[in-house]
């Protein structure tokens, strides 16, 4: 099926069956958030049941899903393989691959996008203070022993502030990956229009791109070098009630390192509440989204269609983005 039947539009369906509509060697990036499982042992992420709070149990606001379990990893490498083994068809070679991950699943992402292909560069981390630990007392569990409320009480003073394994994470890993280039980096994007990175791209006080990206302010010397932005509080909209939306801003900052030229194609095969759609619109760029979820298909269609009233990251128009790439892609070639 040719590309243009789903270039800029956000489409229903299963990732899978739609990735293996779309013709190979034809995506410049692909940029995404994949289900990790959390909710249970595959990949069938149901809205309504993240979203009841009954879910939630003991902990009222510890997300649902937290619950330990060896084959959660297992099974997610086993799935993401046939996902990342799709996106190295369709990426065009020397294209780029960046998947968020969960900290504690990141060696079986990698793993499986190195399995397919795919060769890993690097991984980013975008760092955050403000994040929820996950720990959870064993109060609980000790009050349903049979045991006496005096040996109860002596149990819980002495493993006072003792928690279940769980660090409060404060980091979220992006795999940077990307399809063997075609000869030689400049014979590739002479031929294909990508495969390296725009190292005119600068974060912090104009320093050279990392791969530590914060959008909030932590300290003077992490901002001087990581900080790319803050973004607005009216970017998600009053209207989405998505669990994990990413920054618009971190979404933007990977895709200038890497898009090229004004005709490049942004896929995301989990758009989720449309963040990187909206990212890939506002500078000027096609983008194909899918997502199994109607109700975060109508999300992320109302954030592309508000994206001028509700978003304002960047002091660039539109058009004056496309002229910014057009004269890079010119003064590269030459």
């Amino acid at each position: 099926m040719q590309n243009n039947n789903f270039l800029n539009q956000i489409i229903l369906g299963d990732s899978l069956e739609i990735l293996s509509k779309i013709e190979d060697n034809s995506i410049d990036i692909v940029l995404t958030d994949p289900p990790y499982f959390l909710d249970k042992l595959d990949n069938n992420w149901q809205y309504k049941k993240v979203e009841d709070t009954r879910n939630q149990q003991i902990i009222k606001s510890l997300p649902a899903g937290m619950k330990f379990d060896r084959k959660q990893g297992q099974e997610f490498y086993k799935w993401y393989l046939i996902i990342s083994e799709q996106i190295y068809r369709i990426l065009k070679p020397g294209g780029f691959f960046f998947s968020f991950s969960s900290p504690r699943l990141y060696h079986r992402m990698a793993s499986a996008v190195d399995d397919a292909g795919l060769e890993i560069r690097d991984c980013f981390l975008w760092l955050y203070t403000q994040n929820q630990a996950k720990a959870m007392s064993v109060n609980h569990f000790i009050d349903k022993m049979e045991i006496s409320d005096k040996e109860k009480k002596g149990i819980k003073e002495k493993f006072d502030g003792w928690k279940t394994p769980q660090i409060k994470s404060c980091f979220e890993p992006i795999v940077m990956s990307q399809k063997p280039a075609d000869g030689t980096y400049l014979n590739n994007m002479l031929k294909n229009n990508i495969g390296l990175m725009n190292t005119n791209v600068r974060v912090g006080d104009n320093m050279f791109p990392a791969n530590i990206l914060t959008v909030d302010s932590i300290n003077e010397l992490i901002d001087k070098s990581f900080l790319i932005g803050k973004p607005t509080k009216k970017e998600k909209g009053d209207f989405n009630n998505h669990k994990t939306v990413k920054p618009v801003e971190i979404c933007e900052h990977i895709i200038k390192l890497t898009a090229f030229y004004k005709n490049a194609v942004i896929l995301d095969p989990f758009i989720g509440s449309g963040t990187t759609a909206v990212a890939a619109k506002k500078l000027g760029l096609n983008y194909i989204g899918i997502d199994s979820n109607p109700e975060y298909i109508k999300i992320s269609e109302k954030r592309l269609e508000n994206l001028d009233e509700k978003i304002d990251l960047f002091s660039l128009t539109k058009k004056k983005m496309v002229k910014e790439i057009n004269t890079q892609a010119q003064f590269q070639l030459v």
